[in-house]
């Protein structure tokens, strides 16, 4: 290593960029305390393995609406006595839009509270303190809403959305052209409801990171009963036509 001179932390410049895309469908109630049980350890590997890392983690809305149907889910930030959909909660245009960073998951199985991140971005940057209930809050999104995972996604990619010098992109300064983009989709079903193909949403993913291959990682936790009989998730249920998320 001294041949190459000063060694750097290996990536894009020491800095990474996690998007996840959490489907926020009826279906998703285990699926969604699964992991929640492995903030912990995300966390810790992101402490311990990429110490050196400025890192941004950010939990983008499936969904253009914000509601909470029964104001007795409210924790801080909304009223349980208050009437639906806003109980009395402040809400803005960010919380309300499809892609958005998400700060006050709402609905059955939310977090139901506006998410404590400190300063005035809408996601989690190093030195947040207590990054795993930050992570937690914010990661647990709940299921009234949609699964619409592959437009959330490019619709979080938008140049607009994460402009850093608008105040009002809801993302803004969250992706970098400098840092690595490591995107994380949760669904357990197929996405049948998100605008584009599959091809588009890869496309948005190559033109955010300037069709550098490699600056961008994807992983995908679906269903993979499109495979055929005997696959993991279903072994005795199969359904022909193929899952655009996988």
């Amino acid at each position: 290593m001294p041949d190459f001179g000063d060694r750097k932390p290996a990536g894009c410049e020491g800095r990474i960029d996690f998007l996840f895309v959490i489907s926020t469908a009826s279906t998703m109630k285990v699926v969604q305390e699964q992991l929640i049980a492995a903030v912990p350890g995300f966390i810790t590997s992101i402490q311990e393995q990429f110490s050196d890392f400025d890192v941004h983690v950010l939990v983008a809305s499936t969904d253009s609406v914000w509601n909470i149907g029964d104001c007795g889910l409210c924790e801080d930030g909304c009223d349980p006595m208050g009437q639906p959909p806003a109980c009395g909660a402040v809400v803005t245009p960010c919380d309300k839009k499809i892609g958005a960073a998400v700060t006050f998951p709402a609905g059955v199985n939310a977090s139901n509270r506006r998410c404590e991140l400190g300063g005035d971005l809408r996601y989690i940057v190093s030195g947040q303190q207590d990054m795993v209930d930050a992570f937690t809050c914010i990661a647990q999104v709940g299921t009234s809403g949609t699964a619409r995972s592959g437009e959330a996604m490019v619709a979080a990619l938008q140049p607009e959305i994460n402009d850093p010098d608008d105040d009002l992109a809801c993302n803004r300064g969250f992706l970098r052209d400098d840092a690595l983009l490591v995107v994380t989709i949760i669904q357990d079903t197929f996405d049948e409801d998100s605008l584009g193909t599959a091809d588009e949403w890869i496309e948005s993913l190559r033109a955010a990171k300037h069709y550098d291959d490699d600056a961008f990682a994807v992983l995908v936790l679906t269903t993979d009963v499109d495979v055929g009989y005997q696959q993991l998730c279903h072994p005795n249920m199969f359904i022909m036509y193929k899952n655009r998320l996988r």
